[in-house]
């Protein structure tokens, strides 16, 4: 079931008597499993359960405001909570923009681009911001369509060369020294081992450039010593050297490969264009074949032709 309205709040019933009225009420055919949830939609008051005084602890449900909805250790107004709004009337102001988005809580990022028609906002939460897609996208402002999705991460770098070791947790501590972190992930399989990838997303584009040129300019190290933080080797170190060499033979396998890639897609566009001209030819041979056929039928046509005149005048002559 798909609710157009604002979801505000859940809440969340024990009593059996109220889940089989929410069950007739909404027709269902089949019973709930647990509980039955009522969604309080925007402008409306939940009316407080009435406690039974003979089972107090059956009558009373619980409302859980969905604005606190956030996972775990999640951090708020993050890169992953923007919204890009499109297709915005050229004529709207911040104040209309920001009363889309007031029934989601308040925005710390609000920015209109009215010549192109387009906007970003940035919500408290990831679950907040994916209620808003969901609710708003193509809702028609001005006999325009919106069209919402999320926005583009701008300061996210890719990890390569990771140990199997490294978590989530020292990816993110060891990134922190560049600026603040929003998210560090690991990539592992359908297995959940490590691949020796990661992602790491930054709050803002400079850390994440401080960190792509510092990387890159230096063999930066992670290990679970704890004598040994995550740290950048310094030269002349056997650390050094050994991280220089590592580097020098991704560099060469990203170039080879690069190459390889190169080298495929060259084939592949000549193969393309060497059966598109065999295709050509032979369509040309198939036009000669049937040209030379019409031809020789012609010839036969004709040299029948001349052997009826010739009878004719043979009889006309007797």
């Amino acid at each position: 079931m798909m609710l157009r309205g604002n979801l505000k709040q859940v809440r969340i019933e024990k009593n059996p008597a109220r889940l089989r009225a929410l069950e007739s009420a909404a027709g269902e055919s089949e019973p709930v499993a647990a509980a039955a949830m009522a969604l309080t939609l925007a402008g409306e008051q939940a009316a407080p359960p009435a406690a039974s005084e003979e089972h107090p602890d059956e009558e009373m449900g619980f409302t859980i405001d969905i604005k606190s909805f956030l996972k775990p250790g999640e951090k708020t107004y993050t890169q992953r909570c923007r919204l890009f709004v499109g297709n915005l009337p050229t004529d709207i102001t911040e104040e209309d923009f920001k009363r889309l988005f007031e029934r989601y809580g308040e925005p710390s990022e609000v920015f209109i681009n009215r010549d192109r028609g387009f906007g970003f906002i940035r919500l408290e939460s990831r679950t907040l911001a994916e209620i808003a897609k969901a609710e708003l996208d193509g809702t028609i402002l001005k006999s325009r369509p919106l069209r919402i999705r999320f926005a583009t991460h701008g300061a996210a770098l890719t990890v390569k060369n990771l140990s199997p070791v490294v978590s989530n947790e020292l990816l993110e501590q060891a990134f922190s020294q560049f600026g603040p972190v929003e998210k560090a992930v690991v990539v592992v399989d359908d297995r959940g081992r490590a691949t020796g990838k990661g992602f790491v997303e930054f709050a803002a584009k400079p850390p994440a450039r401080k960190a792509l040129e510092r990387c890159g300019d230096g063999a930066f190290l992670l290990t679970t010593e704890r004598e040994q933080p995550p740290r950048f080797a310094q030269p002349g170190t056997f650390e050094f050297e050994y991280a220089s060499r590592w580097k020098a033979l991704d560099e060469m396998e990203k170039q080879q490969r690069e190459q390889v890639d190169r080298n495929i897609r060259e084939a592949k566009e000549k193969l393309e264009a060497e059966m598109e001209a065999a295709r050509h030819e032979h369509q040309l041979m198939l036009m000669r074949q049937d040209l030379m056929r019409r031809q020789e039928e012609l010839r036969r046509l004709e040299e029948l032709r001349n052997q009826e005149l010739q009878k004719r005048k043979q009889i006309q002559l007797r």
